[in-house]
């Protein structure tokens, strides 16, 4: 396991330069800069040029490019010049609200879609399986925006039962008991969106593996030795059938990640989507490449984990 994660993040290094230079790039060839929004047509046009000297904004790419990643490489993303704050702190408090929120969005993504999954797969053909087949067909076809708007009209306003704006309640300390049940309270809207629309994906690959196995000749044998129905599926199906699910576990913190910037921008919610797109809108590049990064790190992290649940589910399963 250590061989494996030293072998992961040794590719990731080059990856990441990579990421981060085009990314740089992209920055760098948009028309305007940070200052662009922050100096007002009132402003002297020496004082603008004494800023972007400041700034570094007037060197060449390569030049502000190394400069960067000088830095980066000690742990110094720079200064945000729209927030007026080290890089890092930013994004490290837009981290944690969103990872508090991608983990309570995958528990409650499996908690959806492992029932599903096997409801669809045990009674394959009949009532129960039609109506899962209608609840995935109808959550694909729905854009993001669909039932996020739905969530925020039923459970926020029609029902008033959870709120659908920021991550916390005003004026509460950090650490207490009651601070963490209105950061959960906040996280529930957001993270039944994206359970929903990830758990589609979920309930496939597990209904798909349960319609193989159950052909299989280990059933029938356990069949006919009288083991019930539902220990059947519960305890020998549906054992065989986690592999898919344990495999799916990076690509749903991948596809977690990518809707995050929607779903946060809808429910208002301070995460990494949200200052992701206001990074972009203010053309804060030292903030945008460091989300980026960090995206691509998470990506990677995501995909180690999956390769850890699928040798834990089958322990013959050696990853490399």
């Amino acid at each position: 396991m250590r061989k494996t994660f030293l072998h992961r993040t040794l590719i990731l290094i080059p990856q990441l330069a990579a990421l981060s230079l085009l990314v740089f790039l992209i920055g760098y060839a948009i028309p305007g800069d940070a200052l662009t929004g922050m100096v007002g047509p009132d402003t002297p046009p020496a004082r603008a040029a004494q800023l972007r000297e400041m700034y570094g904004l007037d060197d060449p790419w390569y030049v502000q490019y190394a400069r960067w990643a000088g830095n980066a490489l000690r742990a110094d993303f720079g200064r945000s010049i729209s927030y007026r704050m080290p890089v890092a702190d930013i994004v490290g408090r837009r981290a944690y609200n969103t990872l508090f929120l991608q983990v309570l969005t995958l528990v409650l993504l499996y908690a959806v879609a492992v029932p599903l999954g096997l409801v669809a797969g045990r009674f394959h053909g009949r009532a129960p399986e039609k109506a899962v087949n209608l609840y995935t067909c109808f959550m694909l076809a729905m854009p993001t925006v669909v039932p996020a708007l739905a969530v925020v009209l039923v459970a926020g306003f029609w029902l008033d039962i959870v709120p659908v704006r920021g991550s916390v309640d005003i004026g509460l300390g950090r650490g207490t008991a009651v601070y963490f049940a209105s950061r959960l309270h906040h996280s529930i809207a957001p993270a039944v969106t994206g359970a929903l629309l990830g758990s589609v994906y979920v309930v496939q690959y597990l209904r798909s593996e349960i319609a193989d196995i159950r052909g299989m000749a280990f059933v029938t044998a356990a069949r006919a030795k009288g083991i019930p129905e539902g220990a059947l599926y519960t305890r020998h199906i549906f054992r065989g059938a986690l592999l898919p699910i344990a495999s799916s576990l990076g690509s749903m913190v991948v596809m977690l990640l990518g809707g995050s910037v929607f779903i946060e921008s809808i429910f208002s919610y301070p995460g990494m989507g949200t200052l992701f797109l206001e990074s972009i809108q203010q053309r804060d590049f030292s903030v945008l490449t460091a989300l980026v990064v960090l995206y691509g790190v998470l990506l990677v992290l995501g995909s180690f984990l999956s390769d850890i649940a699928l040798s834990v589910v089958d322990p013959r399963i050696r990853i490399k």
